[in-house]
């Protein structure tokens, strides 16, 4: 016999004592249905779709049939939507209840009435005739909760139904990974079907998982994709803590939605947005995805800027370039390879600040900082950074980004790689000419594990409002003279 822990807050959710039988029956169904899997077309989860399809049709017919408070009711409208999917209500989620969302619902939806009935305040004289506002407003809240009752229904129903499910593959093969199969193996509601797990056969405490062991922790990486899972699920592998990093950035890098059982789950763990499987909690982790519309909306905002500031600047570059010629002499621009996205090598452009000795000097040498050979303008420009505004046509170009991890010489990659494990993580997105390791004082020599750390940092965490923070705090630093 095996026995499972029994949930408390969901009757429906639980589970008390598993046959043998009855276990060998789940592994045998997840077998099966991994079979037929392979001779079905993908239909992947898209929830977000139709939350976002219902919520328009719930509030955009209202706002237009009142012909009095039309703009106001579709402004009211479009900020709803945006406050929801910035409040995190459109992600996806396994435990689907009005009734949890309810209070976030509400909440944003108040807001956005608000906002249009203090403007509308403000642009008239009296309130007569804001009754009607006020009942359209009303209106518009029953019909958003109602449609999102209907479309959570929907979502459950087809899931049940195997129309839309999420292969999954668990890594580890301990109780949580045995429990997480049960639950799934008798709930379809949560819209995932267990491939199977990936853990070393000789883990200190064995259980039985109703579900086939994939491959071990060494080929992990190769398991996910040959076994085409949609995403992963971290329960309990034995492993230290250390493999366990090395095993989520493996799981990161092959581009896979990643769910993690915390590890005191027993616990309540505050979440600005739990979720559950049974009565398991999960937390899907946020991955990095160099690709979608926030990338294109980076690279976008990187032509716009670097297209600008070179036409705007035109004036620092012409006098930049004029002092350094005066200074040393013929050649402006100091041209050297770096290490971009994905290792590829590129050519840096930057204004000269010395001659380096001859070209190995300028492979190996670290730092400049302090070379006698540097003199007044070029100690101007490392101090102020204005040496790097060449790379403005890297960036158009597109060897660089506005923000990112500054590129190094493939000779001190090698170096630092060699050195630091996670130093070669930072290749995973362009080149920038402002980074958050930069911009917190790591400048010149300072620690390469610190600033491999920062920019892992940034890579993990970006965002489009985290860059505009750095490249508010870069032009501090420019206008202090905070560089080298």
């Amino acid at each position: 016999m095996i026995t499972a822990r029994a949930g408390t807050d969901r009757t429906d959710d639980t589970f008390d004592v598993f046959d043998v039988e009855d276990i060998e029956d789940i592994a045998n169904r997840v077998v099966a249905n991994t079979r037929t899997r392979q001779r079905k077309s993908r239909r992947p989860q898209r929830d977000w779709v139709v939350l976002l399809v219902l919520d328009l049709l719930a509030l955009v017919p209202l706002a237009l049939s009142n012909s009095t408070y039309v703009r106001g009711l579709m402004v009211s409208a479009a900020l709803t939507i945006v406050l929801l999917a910035a409040g995190g209500l459109y992600r996806p989620r396994f435990h689907l209840s009005v009734l949890d969302e309810l209070p976030a619902l509400t909440g944003r939806f108040l807001v956005a009435a608000w906002a249009v009935v203090l403007l509308a305040a403000v642009r008239h004289q009296s309130f007569d005739g804001f009754d009607t506002l006020f009942r359209s407003e009303a209106l518009m809240l029953l019909l958003l909760l109602g449609g999102r009752a209907v479309s959570m229904w929907g979502i459950r129903l087809v899931r049940c139904r195997r129309l839309s499910t999420s292969r999954a593959l668990l890594l580890g093969g301990g109780q949580v990974a045995a429990e997480l199969t049960q639950v799934l193996a008798r709930h379809p509601r949560y819209g995932l079907e267990v491939l199977g797990y990936v853990d070393d056969p000789d883990r200190a405490d064995p259980v039985y998982v109703a579900a086939p062991r994939l491959g071990d922790l060494s080929g992990f990486a190769e398991t996910i994709t040959a076994a085409q899972a949609d995403l992963v699920i971290v329960a309990d592998p034995d492993t230290t803590e250390a493999r366990f990093n090395e095993l989520i950035r493996e799981a990161v890098g092959v581009g896979r939605d990643l769910v993690v059982v915390p590890r005191m789950h027993q616990f309540h763990i505050p979440s600005a947005h739990p979720d559950h499987i049974g009565a398991i909690p999960v937390v899907r982790l946020r991955t990095l995805r160099m690709s979608g519309w926030r990338w294109l909306v980076k690279r976008g905002i990187d032509v716009a800027v670097s297209s600008l500031a070179i036409v705007a600047l035109s004036p620092v570059l012409v006098a930049c370039a004029i002092a350094v010629r005066i200074e040393g002499g013929p050649g402006i621009l100091f041209r050297q390879q770096r290490v971009g996205r994905d290792g590829r090598h590129f050519e840096v452009l930057k204004f000269r600040s010395l001659r380096p000795l001859d070209e190995a000097e300028s492979r190996t040498t670290w730092s400049i900082a302090h070379d006698h050979r540097v003199g007044r303008v070029g100690r101007l420009l490392r101090r102020t950074s204005l040496d790097e505004l060449p790379q403005l046509w890297n960036i158009l170009r597109g060897d660089m980004t506005l923000v990112g991890p500054r590129p190094e010489r493939p000779h001190f990659v090698e170096v630092f790689s060699a050195e630091h494990s996670l130093y070669a993580h930072r290749h995973r997105v362009p080149a920038g000419l402002t980074g958050l390791a930069q911009v917190s004082g790591l400048r010149g020599d300072t620690p390469i594990s610190e600033r491999a750390r920062f920019d892992n940092f940034y890579i993990e965490n970006w965002s489009l409002w985290l860059d505009l923070k750095i490249v508010l705090r870069t032009i501090r630093e420019v206008i202090f003279a905070g560089g080298r």
